[in-house]
């Protein structure tokens, strides 16, 4: 007699063939997968290094040195962009998958922002690895608080996805809108210009991005010595995740049927 399996064994073995799926679609769809993966970062890191060093601008930001400390804030910056980006269309590229019944869009969000958070963590890990046979430390001043970081940024990103893969699906507008916002956030979260160096008044704005708080926490952890606002806490960070997610799950509680449909 066949043993029936529980809700959990069935929801992992989706999730098991979903992330393989997605592996295969994300890293050999194109031959360039893998190559972009590293350059994108190396290229900015690269570009801002040597408008650092035209205008002359200090090599050390905030007791960080700047070629590390630039490194954290864009591939952490991109494992929130991606995980957001990549899983609020998760929903259409694996509508065919939704004739079986044991598939459902929320599985199909939270596999493909898994993959993107284990890709850049290859990608951070690797990148460190290559300073550090350049001479630089590596070696994190905090590794539980720069893992919670780090973890908190691919939930945030998991967060925003959620509730946006099912806006996106209704209204497909949005992704472009959500695009087009990626650089913006991009110059407004630390990522590339300290936030140390804004005026006052701008960083009492820029510190209500949530973003701002991960990266600043990812940093404080890594680097002795870094200095911050004092704004900068978890709590604040988990506030948006906590919400952000109750949202979307919420979402796709509600219109689980119509996303499957269309």
């Amino acid at each position: 007699m066949l043993s029936q399996r529980t809700p959990w064994q069935i929801t992992r073995s989706v999730w098991h063939a979903l992330f393989l799926r997605e592996m295969l679609s994300r890293l050999f769809a194109n031959p360039f997968s893998w190559f972009w993966l590293f350059a994108e970062p190396l290229l900015l890191v690269a570009v801002m290094v040597a408008i650092r060093s035209f205008i002359r601008a200090m090599d050390n930001i905030a007791g960080a040195d700047m070629i590390p400390w630039m490194i954290l804030g864009l591939v952490g910056f991109f494992m929130f962009r991606d995980g957001m980006t990549r899983s609020m269309e998760a929903i259409s590229a694996n509508q065919a998958l939704f004739a079986y019944r044991q598939v459902k869009p929320i599985d199909t969000v939270v596999v493909r922002c898994f993959l993107e958070g284990v890709l850049r963590t290859i990608v951070l890990i690797m990148l460190l690895v290559g300073i550090g046979l350049m001479g630089y430390s590596i070696i994190p001043f905090d590794a539980i608080q720069t893992t919670l970081a780090w973890l908190s940024l691919w939930l945030l990103g998991l967060a925003a996805g959620l509730w946006l893969s099912v806006l996106v699906k209704l209204i497909p507008e949005i992704g472009k809108i959500i695009r087009i916002m990626t650089l913006p956030l991009l110059i407004l979260s630390g990522v590339i210009l300290p936030i140390q160096f804004f005026p006052y008044a701008v960083q009492q704005v820029l510190v209500y991005n949530p973003i701002v708080h991960g990266l600043e926490l990812l940093r404080l952890g890594f680097f002795e010595g870094y200095w911050t606002l004092y704004q900068i806490n978890f709590t604040y960070l988990y506030y948006w995740i906590s919400l952000m997610t109750a949202f979307g799950l919420l979402l796709h509680l509600r219109f689980e049927k119509r996303l499957q449909a269309q």
